[in-house]
Formats: C-alpha cells, sequence, structure tokens
C-alpha cells in the first residue's frame, strides 16, 4: 500500500507541469489517494495476475542452478496465490505512526483455502497456517503431527494449521536480549522527513518528463486513469535523479548503475488506476511485455482497495513459548525428523536442543 501510495502521489504532483489532460488525471489521483489517507481503516488485496506455465517460463529464462528450478507445486501455488491486508489505526492513515496502529491483519491465500494468516491485536500477535501445503510446494515437508511429544502443545495445533498467538511483549523482550548478546539484527532502514521530500520532488520531476497520463470512462460508473512509460526511460532517469542523495540514504541500499541497467526491456508499461466516485479502488500493471517471450502473454499484478474490515482476534488460539521456540524446540530441517540417527528416545525426553525451525514458517 505504501509503494501505491508513493506512485500516485508522484503521478498526481506531477501532473500540474503537465497538459490539460495531465492536470486534471492528476488531480483525480490526488483527491482519490487524499481520501484514502484520511481512512482509520483499510483493506487492499494484491494478485499475481499469471499462471504456473508463465512462472516455469520467466524462472527457466533466469537460467537456474541445476535443481534450483521452481518446483511444478510451487509455481501453481504462486500463480493462485492472493495477498490481503487490513489496517486499522486510532488515527487517519496518513497522520499514522507505528504507535497509532491499533489492529493489522493479513492472509495468503488460494484457491484451495487459507495459506498463511496473520493478526496484530492488541499484545498479541496470532498466526495459523496450512504448513503442510505450503511444505510440500516448497519441497520441505513437515514432520509428522505424531512424532511431536503430548507436551508439544501450541507446536502440535500450529502444524495441524490451528491458531497460535505469543505476546509482541514476549518478542520484544528476545529482541532485548539478543540485542544485549550482540545477535540482534541491524535495524530497517529508514529514511528521514528532509530525504523524503528531496527524493519526491526529484521523481517528481521525472515522471513530469516521462510518463504519459490519460483519462477515460469506464464500465458501471468508473473511470480510469492510465500512466504510460517506457520502463528502461524512467527507472534510468528515476535512479539518476536518486544517486546524488545516495549518501543520504540508509545503509545497505546500494543502486544499480546505468551498465546495470542497459539490457532491461524500453517497452512501455502502463498502470491502470481504477477510480468510482472518485475514489480509487483498483490499480492494474501489465508486465508481460517486459518479459520479452513470445511465450509470456499473462503477467500482470492487481491491486484492489475498499473499505476496512476492523480485524479481531481469533477465539481459542494456543499460546507460544517464545524462549522455547527461540531456544531450539523446533526443527531448522524437516528432513530431520526423519534421520535415522535421531532416536526414538530424543523425543520422548523431550531433548530439543540445537533443533531450529525458521520462524516464518509459522
Amino acid at each position: 500500500m505504501t509503494a501505491t501510495a508513493v506512485v500516485g502521489a508522484v503521478l498526481a504532483g506531477s501532473a500540474a507541469c503537465g497538459t490539460a489532460e495531465q492536470l486534471s488525471a492528476g488531480q483525480k489521483l490526488d483527491r482519490a489517494f487524499d481520501q484514502l489517507g484520511k481512512e482509520k481503516t483499510i483493506s487492499f488485496e494484491l494478485d499475481l495476475d499469471t499462471d504456473a506455465k508463465t512462472l516455469k517460463t520467466l524462472d527457466a529464462q533466469s537460467d537456474p542452478e541445476p535443481g534450483e528450478e521452481i518446483p511444478d507445486e510451487a509455481a501453481e501455488l504462486i500463480s493462485g496465490a492472493k495477498v490481503s491486508v487490513t489496517v486499522e489505526s486510532k488515527k487517519a492513515i496518513e497522520e499514522s505512526g507505528e504507535d497509532d496502529l491499533v489492529g493489522m491483519a493479513m492472509k495468503v491465500s488460494s484457491p484451495d483455502g487459507d495459506l498463511v494468516e496473520y493478526r496484530l491485536i492488541g499484545d498479541y500477535v496470532y498466526i495459523r497456517s496450512d504448513v503442510d501445503t505450503l511444505g510440500k510446494a516448497m519441497g520441505s515437508p513437515m514432520p509428522p503431527v505424531e512424532d511431536l511429544p503430548p507436551d508439544a502443545g501450541a507446536l502440535k495445533d500450529a502444524l495441524e494449521g490451528k491458531w497460535v498467538k505469543f505476546s509482541t511483549k514476549a518478542m520484544e523482550d528476545l529482541a532485548a536480549q539478543a540485542e544485549e548478546d550482540g545477535d540482534a539484527p541491524a535495524p530497517e532502514p529508514t529514511l528521514d522527513a528532509k530525504t523524503q521530500k528531496k527524493l519526491m520532488k526529484a521523481l517528481r520531476g521525472v515522471v513530469t518528463r516521462e510518463v504519459e497520463l490519460k483519462t477515460s470512462d469506464g464500465e458501471d460508473g468508473t473511470e480510469h486513469v492510465t500512466a504510460t512509460a517506457p520502463f528502461r526511460t524512467l527507472i534510468t532517469e528515476l535512479l539518476g535523479e536518486i544517486r546524488p542523495l545516495a549518501k543520504d540514504l540508509p545503509p545497505g541500499m546500494e543502486l544499480p548503475s546505468d551498465k546495470d541497467l542497459k539490457d532491461a526491456p524500453d517497452t512501455e508499461v502502463t498502470a491502470d488506476f481504477t477510480l468510482k466516485n472518485g475514489e480509487l479502488t483498483e490499480v492494474d500493471v501489465d508486465l508481460a511485455k517486459l518479459a520479452e517471450n513470445a511465450d509470456v502473454k499473462k503477467l500482470g499484478l492487481t491491486l484492489r482497495i475498499s473499505d476496512g474490515t476492523r480485524p479481531t482476534a481469533p477465539a481459542g488460539a494456543t499460546e507460544l513459548d517464545l524462549g522455547e521456540l527461540m531456544g531450539g524446540f523446533l526443527f531448522a530441517d524437516p528432513s530431520m525428523a526423519g534421520d535415522p540417527e535421531l532416536e526414538e528416545g530424543d523425543f520422548a525426553e523431550g531433548d530439543f536442543t540445537g533443533l531450529e525451525l525458521p520462524a516464518e514458517d509459522f
């Protein structure tokens, strides 16, 4: 959502320097994003408009190492997946900081059901996932639930796709302990307000020169604003404007050179913004031409926006002990569950020292 808002703000703010049609289109986008910013709860859904065959074609085009090709199951799963997000704040979204958020929900689903769902409500994080489907698709099946000891509790619930939860305070305590031990990850890169303003001004200048905005009527009272630009030219000029600000960017943000971009396609790419009663309801981007492959005919991104439904805490969630989880209660390699070197007594005695499972699997 943040990326889409930035794109809209840049397009809208740039249009004033263009033609009359650019001005009209930009004003409509500006009003639509301004209305979104005034909401306290907002929901959006991201849909990758493609199929498994296309993903396999793109994967082959990237020349993966033998054995590193995307599995058929993973291609099927990704092609049908949708990501839904809802955010609720005490203030208007445009005025909100992290401390103002009172609830958030994210769900990754497929035509066959939900794959992963995450909710942040009050002092707790709630998670459930179809670990069996995810494990098979990624080639890393999870150990059978029956192989876990009787006191596994919340872990068994997690493997069975039930809701589990842990407190945000416990997570903060673990992070503080990791920082004290020198094991804490580097803080996420951020941009200060002054750099953000410089960046927006630079991006708007490029958009004014390179992006063409048009409006058209759609069905059911909708209106469309399209933004079209040659991909390589746009990216090259955008990065050219950003490089002078490199010293103000967060550490670790390396920008590609013009040489790195010389092979990027210069095909025109169009983003289609759908407005209804002046409100932004959908954004569609067709990426098929960028693949420069005749076999890739369906490759796009769709973002659907709607009034937010307040996230709620699921009933009956079992609480996870993060200390045990991070301390080695789980498997680092699910295949170890079938390792003949692990004797049955290892499970019976509950000795799981050194066995870890990546947190993202939950």
